[in-house]
């Protein structure tokens, strides 16, 4: 579950470890945080607590006190090869606040069914290229 407020930019290829695809957007991602209206890289010591995780309402003093959501999860729940289908949900202390569905194309390699607000549509893109990356990767251990 990342921060409603975290937008992810890129891979952070520099802490990666196995560990890192448990990770709720399936990597370490660096990004900006939207919290405030001064959009600043989130502290190097909150990256992973606080913004990669979630919750960080009361832990994080950029997170506005009129917040709904304070996390945001994400599942692929059927990958057809060509289309991949996935569920999100925004939480409040750990409940369920809203929810949609999306769709991602392959051949296109963009969303096609893709939720208005556009830091869940960034990490629900990030999610993506973590899922393909990991995917690509075990095909080529074989």
């Amino acid at each position: 579950m990342s921060c409603p407020y975290f937008y992810p930019v890129e891979p952070d290829t520099s802490h990666t470890n196995a560990r890192s695809a448990l990770l709720p957007l399936g990597a370490l991602w660096a990004g900006v945080c939207h919290a405030t209206s001064e959009l600043v890289p989130p502290a190097e010591a909150s990256v992973r607590r606080l913004c990669q995780l979630g919750y960080a309402r009361d832990n994080c003093p950029r997170f506005p006190n009129d917040a709904g959501a304070d996390a945001v999860r994400f599942t692929i729940f059927r990958d057809d090869g060509q289309l991949l289908h996935l569920h999100y949900v925004l939480e409040r202390d750990h409940h369920p606040y809203a929810h949609g569905s999306l769709e991602y194309q392959r051949g296109s390699a963009r969303l096609v069914r893709a939720p208005q607000n556009e830091i869940v549509r960034r990490q629900a893109e990030a999610y993506i290229t973590s899922y393909l990356r990991q995917k690509e990767q075990r095909a080529g251990s074989r």
